[in-house]
């Protein structure tokens, strides 16, 4: 069974950075494609950040240039690095996992910028 555990999120002031980690098991990572979406309070969730087994990665427009997602397929984990934060990236940010035949999600982890 595969289990997605994050960490990483928390309250910074605006302009600030945070790192999220998601640590998966129960699957051959290297060949997943991984991806972080978030949802905040009143709205749909949404992408933030994927990444395919080789690598190649996709952002929404709202990131790009802020936002950074990596994957270390040795400790099966994927990383979003979040610079230049900002209010409106408050939500609660979840990382997905997309196998060859299902798609699993973390339990998701808080960010929260104050202005």
């Amino acid at each position: 069974q595969v289990q997605l555990v994050e960490s990483g999120g928390g309250l910074v002031q605006a302009g600030g950075s945070l790192r999220l980690s998601c640590a998966a098991s129960g699957t051959i990572f290297s060949i997943d494609e991984m991806g972080w979406y978030r949802q905040a309070p009143g709205k749909q969730r949404e992408l933030v950040a994927a990444i395919t087994s080789g690598g190649s990665t996709n952002y929404a427009d709202s990131v790009k240039g802020r936002f950074t997602i990596s994957r270390d397929n040795a400790k099966s984990t994927v990383y979003l690095q979040m610079n230049s934060l900002k209010p409106e990236d408050t939500a609660v940010y979840y990382c997905l996992d997309h196998t060859g035949a299902y798609d699993y999600w973390g339990q998701g982890t808080q960010v929260t910028v104050s202005s």
